[in-house]
């Protein structure tokens, strides 16, 4: 699984070095083709292939005017690239989405158990403000016997 925050960089070229502890993994259960977008244009969400196109089967089994996967076609279609990382581990970020999500120097990048997310660092501090763990949340959580 992918799990917990590893500092990198994007470079001027706008190449995000996977962190190590994430590369390996990566490699050995997925390989090198990625799908690099973003749901609201403020961080990238990087889906190892064979995990997108479990996703895409799932939205191709919906009926084609269902507006949810309309929304999230359109959002993700507009943010999104196919990538391949290179032998150092390097990653395109999209110009749009690097613009959109301020993809420059240092980031954070977080494991979410099947992709990576990568925010600004500032901005992902700001997003953990605004959405705070709430007693409704924690609840939801006891419910799943977490």
């Amino acid at each position: 699984m992918l799990r917990g925050n590893y500092p990198a960089t994007v470079d001027g070229k706008g190449r995000l070095k996977i962190p190590a502890a994430f590369k390996t993994y990566l490699e050995e259960n997925y390989g090198a083709d990625f799908y690099v977008t973003s749901l609201d244009g403020q961080a990238v969400r990087i889906y190892p292939l064979p995990v997108w196109r479990e996703i895409e089967e799932k939205l191709k089994a919906q009926p084609s005017m269902k507006k949810s996967v309309k929304k999230f076609l359109d959002r993700t279609n507009y943010f999104g690239q196919m990538g391949r990382a290179d032998g150092q581990g390097r990653l395109l970020i999209p110009s749009v989405l690097r613009e959109s999500a301020a993809m420059q120097g240092e980031v954070a990048v977080l494991g979410y158990l099947t992709y990576l997310e990568v925010w600004n660092n500032q901005r992902y501090l700001e997003h953990l403000e605004r959405e705070p763990l709430t007693e409704e949340d924690e609840k939801a959580l006891s419910d799943l016997g977490i």
